[in-house]
């Protein structure tokens, strides 16, 4: 049985980013406490190696301190869909004073990149204020930065079947530079940084696996389902959701995503570049028509 001293903490257990920390920590031998607001959502999580699941609410300051209590070092992510990104400030806030109570001895928080360069994105202008916070609580912390999820093209931009095609359609040129990076990398990058923080000593990285254009991403999922991958741009003023058309907007104006390829590759020796992600077994919704809009 694992010494339960010196627990990594993991906030957002069960999210994509959270969940890859604890399989990394486990993996790695770190005894882990995987917070959620409901543990018996952790089932799979806490039959891992070292892992228990723990109560703990951001809407709950108490709970929070009382989790935070005695770890050797915790993982936070902060989220804007639920509540926007005043939401996501407040949360990011609660937490940071938490930690700062619970006199947390390392922190890694993960932000977004670019959310230092004033890309006037909301999400990424929330980040920025919770960083700032948690540079003057005084904690001792390191930022990861993720650029451009993978899991996007999976998710809420899956490309569209049409016949022999596979469509992918986005508000961007079709060469625009992205740089792009799956959240179980960042999971693996971060459970790194919480028990060597030392490897970055800046004390913020912006990681990415990988940097192609949307003709490239286009033609690597085509190519990985037996299909012709199309890339079709779409007008950014057609993006309903205001804080994603800023965001679509900042990336048409390169350079927009800076990761760090040589370093998050120093940091993590397997990360994968898009088509290894695709080979991996990561496929697009194969049940989605072309009348059908992602969410």
């Amino acid at each position: 049985m694992r010494d339960r001293r010196g627990e990594v903490a993991v906030l957002g257990a069960t999210g994509q980013q959270g969940s890859a920390v604890v399989r990394a920590l486990s993996a790695a031998g770190a005894p882990v406490r995987a917070l959620v607001r409901r543990p018996e959502a952790a089932a799979d999580l806490v039959g891992l190696p070292g892992v228990r699941a723990v109560h703990a609410d951001t809407d709950d300051a108490a709970s929070l301190r009382e989790a935070f209590t005695g770890v050797r070092a915790l993982f936070v992510m902060t989220v804007f869909a639920a509540r926007g990104p005043a939401g996501e400030v407040a949360q990011g806030r609660a937490v940071v004073d938490a930690a700062a109570a619970a006199q947390v001895p390392q922190l890694v928080y993960s932000s977004v990149g670019g959310a230092e360069r004033r890309s006037g994105v909301p999400h990424f202008e929330s980040k920025w204020t919770v960083e700032e916070h948690l540079r003057a609580s005084g904690l001792p912390a390191v930022v990861v930065r993720p650029v451009f999820f993978m899991e996007n093209f999976l998710q809420s931009m899956a490309p569209v079947r049409e016949g022999d095609n596979l469509v992918l359609r986005a508000p961007l040129r079709p060469r625009t530079p992205l740089q792009l990076i799956s959240a179980e990398d960042v999971g693996v990058i971060s459970a790194t940084l919480l028990q060597h923080p030392g490897l970055v000593p800046a004390g913020a990285v912006e990681v990415a696996g990988d940097d192609l254009g949307p003709e490239q991403v286009a033609e690597r999922l085509g190519r990985r389902h037996g299909l012709v991958g199309r890339f079709e741009p779409t007008p950014v003023e057609a993006v309903d959701d205001e804080d994603f058309r800023a965001m679509f907007g900042w990336l048409a104006r390169p350079p927009a995503y800076q990761g760090d390829l040589l370093l998050t590759r120093q940091l993590h020796p397997g990360v994968l570049d898009f088509a290894a992600f695709l080979a991996a077994g990561h496929r697009y919704p194969s049940t989605r028509t072309r009348t059908e809009e992602p969410t």
